[in-house]
C-alpha cells in the first residue's frame, strides 16, 4: 500500500462512510466535514516518504545447505512484499522462509510476487507474471488494506481472492490467506474515522476468511493473532511511516502465520487460535474439526 495512496484512500473512506445509514441534511453535511478534516489530519501524521515504494528483495534460496527446497510463493500488497522491514530476512516472505526451513529441515526457495500498493484485483496479474510452469508448494496471500481505504466493495475483493485461490488450487498449490489487518490499530488516524476503518477492515477480514475456507484454503485472522501487539506496542510494531509494520511487526506476523503454513505443507496437524482450516481441502475428504486439523 503506498502511503500517499493510503492518505487519499482515507479521505474517500471517510466521505463514503459519512453518507451511509440514515444521516441526512445538516447532520450529513457536518459528518462529511468532520471526516474530511480527519482524513487531512491523517495525511499530515503519516510520513508519506519515510519508506519509499520498494520493499527489500528477499527472493532467494534460504538455508540452501539443507537441500530439497520448499517452493514458497507470497502474493498480495505492501505487507506481503515487506515494505517497512529493515532487511530482506525481516520481510514477511524472508521471515517465513527462515522459519519454515528451521522447522522442516529443508531449504526454502522464496518467490515474492506481491507488489506495494496492490488491491485484491491485482492478484490475477501477480499470478500471470509467474514463470511458465512454476508451481509453489505453498502460497501465502496477504491483501485487503488498500481495498478498504479505496472503498472497493467487499464482494469484489472476495471474488478476486477466490479466483486467485482457485487458480492456485488448479496448480496443486495449497493456500494460506492472512486476512485484512485491523485498520483500527492506526493511531495517526483520528476518531471516528479510525473506527470506521476498523469496522470496514474487520468486515472484509471475515469475508476473506469465509471465502478462503469455502475455496479450500487456510486462513489466519491477523487482527486476532497479531493485532493486539500493534495496538498495545505501536512504537515497536510500526515502521517510520506509522502505517506499515516494522521489523518487529514483521517478525510477529511471520511467527503468527507459521503454524498454518506448516500445516499446509503437511508438517503440522493442529493450529492455534486465530487459524482456520477448511472442512474439505482440494483432493481431500471432510474432516471432523476443520478449524484445528489439517
Amino acid at each position: 500500500m503506498t502511503t500517499s495512496g493510503t492518505a487519499r484512500g482515507w479521505a474517500r473512506l471517510g466521505l463514503g462512510a459519512a453518507t451511509l445509514g440514515a444521516i441526512a441534511g445538516a447532520a450529513a453535511y457536518g459528518a462529511r466535514e468532520l471526516l474530511t478534516r480527519q482524513a487531512a489530519v491523517a495525511r499530515t501524521r503519516i510520513n508519506h516518504h519515510a519508506l519509499g515504494e520498494v520493499a527489500p528483495d528477499a527472493d532467494k534460496v534460504w538455508k540452501k545447505r539443507y537441500g530439497d527446497p520448499v517452493e514458497l510463493l507470497v502474493l498480495g500488497d505492501s505487507i506481503a512484499a515487506g515494505l517497512g522491514a529493515d532487511a530482506p530476512k525481516h520481510t514477511l516472505g524472508g521471515g517465513l522462509a527462515r522459519r519454515v526451513a528451521k522447522r522442516t529441515g529443508r531449504a526454502v526457495r522464496l518467490h515474492t510476487a506481491a507488489r506495494v500498493g496492490s488491491e485484491s484485483s491485482e492478484l490475477a496479474g501477480q499470478l500471470a507474471g509467474l514463470p511458465p510452469g512454476y508451481r509453489a508448494d505453498v502460497a501465502v496471500v496477504v491483501v485487503g488494506g488498500n481495498d478498504v481505504t479505496h472503498r472497493v466493495p467487499t464482494a469484489d475483493s472476495v471474488r478476486h481472492l477466490t479466483d486467485a485461490i482457485e487458480l492456485l488450487g488448479a496448480r496443486g498449490t495449497p493456500v494460506v490467506v492472512g486476512t485484512c489487518p485491523d485498520l483500527g490499530a492506526l493511531r495517526p488516524v483520528p476518531q471516528p474515522l479510525r473506527s470506521l476503518g476498523s469496522r470496514a477492515s474487520r468486515q472484509l477480514a471475515a469475508a476473506q476468511r469465509d471465502a478462503a475456507l469455502a475455496t479450500g484454503a487456510r486462513a489466519v485472522s491477523l487482527a486476532h493473532v497479531v493485532g493486539p501487539f500493534f495496538i498495545t506496542n505501536p512504537d515497536e510494531m510500526f515502521s517510520l511511516d506509522r502505517f506499515h509494520p516494522s521489523t518487529h511487526g514483521y517478525k510477529r506476523t511471520a511467527s503468527a502465520m507459521l503454524p498454518s503454513v506448516l500445516a499446509a505443507l503437511g508438517y503440522a496437524e493442529t493450529v492455534p487460535f486465530g487459524h482456520h482450516a477448511p472442512a474439505r481441502s482440494p483432493g481431500q475428504g471432510s474432516q471432523p474439526d476443520g478449524s484445528a486439523v489439517s
